[in-house]
């Protein structure tokens, strides 16, 4: 198979809607591989690996005591003692050695690596799989003691709002990432879609001074309350029980400027004369025909809200995520 030609931002965006298009990325990855290797995990991660089967798998937060977020990471079941854990490029060390600063007296190994990844979104990713004879979940190759040099590929279905689509992980080599027959997109055109599912990414709306409960959905995709014990459940669990009642909240923002590009990630959101947030992400939606942003709001403005930006001005509106058009 021949992949298709690349596509530029406006028709990555309508193939996201309406199609399908992929992205070529990597990410950074610990291997967790051990007999104790799923027993210490269930304690540090916060999302329950106990229903996983191999091949299976659940995005997950790694906190710290105190309850903030360490790392935003996805645990996939290699085998009965292999966990593999992807996170976005550039945050793999940090999620290793703070899995390493936790691991005393257990039976389990950590090696820091990179793979490959095709993100793949849109409606028609269902059929891209079909085409490479790939069901989501399941594993292609056996990963054996040295699962990061080995022949294996495994699907990861992803199912944002607005963003669903999968994830195909496996060795940077992989002839199943190399040869999906699916057109390569704009970079731009997946963060756009990003931002506008309200997907938060660490080092933007994810840091060590994060609450999960600000992040939007995030506490429905990568939490378990039902599991057991783990490092930071405590302040997670007193805050579902208050209602997750925090002083601010990820929102969505549309921008009344052309000039996404020239924009400071930490721009004020200003209503009235007071601040009432900060944007975090900041990208070109050829939908809304204007920026979109996420950021971080007060929790007393209740959306839609008309604001503005400062530096420079220009208009704004607060809105819920995830971003609808129309």
């Amino acid at each position: 198979m021949s992949r298709p030609a690349p596509a530029d931002l406006a028709q990555s965006y309508s193939l996201i809607r309406e199609g399908a298009c992929a992205l070529e990325t990597g990410r950074d990855v610990v291997l967790v591989r051990g007999r104790d290797a799923r027993s210490w995990l269930q304690g540090q991660l916060s999302q329950d690996l106990q229903p996983l089967a191999t091949g299976d798998s659940a995005e997950s937060l790694v906190l710290s005591p105190q309850g903030k977020v360490d790392a935003y990471c996805r645990a996939t079941v290699l085998a009965d003692d292999v966990v593999l854990l992807d996170t976005e490029g550039g945050q793999g060390e940090v999620l290793f050695e703070r899995l390493r600063r936790f691991r005393l007296r257990v039976k389990a190994e950590l090696e820091l690596g990179t793979i490959g990844c095709v993100m793949v979104r849109g409606p028609g990713s269902p059929a891209c799989l079909e085409r490479a004879a790939i069901r989501p979940g399941e594993l292609s190759g056996e990963p054996g003691a040295a699962a990061l040099g080995e022949r294996w590929v495994v699907a990861v279905p992803v199912a944002w709002p607005g963003y669903a689509g999968f994830d195909l992980l496996g060795p940077v080599d992989a002839p199943e990432l190399l040869e999906l027959d699916v057109a390569t997109g704009d970079p731009g055109a997946f963060e756009a879609a990003r931002i506008e599912a309200g997907l938060p990414a660490m080092g933007r709306e994810l840091t060590e001074k994060t609450i999960p409960q600000e992040a939007g959905s995030l506490v429905e995709h990568a939490v378990s309350f039902t599991k057991g014990c783990y490092t930071g459940q405590e302040l997670v669990a007193r805050l579902d029980a208050r209602g997750g009642n925090v002083a601010r909240r990820l929102r969505g923002v549309v921008l009344g400027t052309t000039a996404a590009e020239e924009l400071p990630s930490d721009t004020v959101l200003v209503s009235g004369d007071r601040e009432v947030g900060r944007l975090t992400s900041v990208a070109w939606s050829p939908g809304f025909g204007a920026p979109v942003a996420l950021g971080y709001v007060r929790r007393d403005v209740v959306p839609p809200l008309a604001a503005r930006l400062t530096p420079g001005g220009a208009s704004a509106e607060i809105r819920e995520l995830p971003l609808l058009i129309g």
